[in-house]
């Protein structure tokens, strides 16, 4: 009888355990699918979305540059969406407008965006492939360039904005700045 109550004490205790662990589980994994508790949730589709924005971006900013310039490209774009002085998604990043307030001129964050001639251009799929890689180890695995950590701005190295920003290094054709 004795033998009988502890495995009944036993089961009930387990199947306790496995209900309270269940419980605790689905309240966590519905907190984390919440945008409201969790800001930084994406789905999937959200995810491959923003992925893919980066990528192009990191091939039409640095397709033929060394793989640190693809890289630092990257960074700055995250950079951008992390800094509160832009929009907080990597597209709305990529894709930002505004308006220079010395020509009334509408310009884009990234210069190819608002040039058809070289956003219509045809995709070279090996650089592409390579861009997509760097893009995923820099958003999806944290892979970053210490050197640029502070980076919000850069230009290609043939042009002169003549910014007042501190200069930070320069990789591949690439200038970059602290924000």
């Amino acid at each position: 009888m004795e033998k009988v109550m502890r495995t009944l004490s036993l089961g009930i205790a387990v199947f306790l355990m496995s209900v309270i662990a269940y419980g605790v589980t689905t309240a966590r994994m519905n907190d984390l699918r919440n945008k409201e508790t969790n800001p930084d949730y994406m789905s999937a589709e959200e995810v491959e979305k923003n992925l893919n924005c980066l990528a192009l971006n990191v091939y039409r900013e640095a397709g033929h540059e060394p793989f640190e310039g693809k890289v630092a490209i990257a960074q700055v774009t995250l950079n951008r969406v992390e800094s509160g002085e832009f929009p907080k998604e990597i597209c709305a990043v990529v894709y930002q407008k505004g308006k220079n307030p010395f020509t009334d001129k509408i310009v884009c964050q990234f210069s190819w965006y608002c040039d058809a001639r070289h956003r219509n251009r045809p995709v070279n799929e090996e650089a592409y492939d390579e861009s997509y890689r760097v893009a995923k180890m820099v958003f999806l695995e944290g892979f970053r360039l210490e050197s640029i950590e502070k980076a919000l701005y850069y230009h290609a190295d043939y042009v002169n904005p003549n910014w007042r920003l501190k200069r930070i290094t320069k990789i591949g054709n690439h200038i970059f700045y602290e924000g």
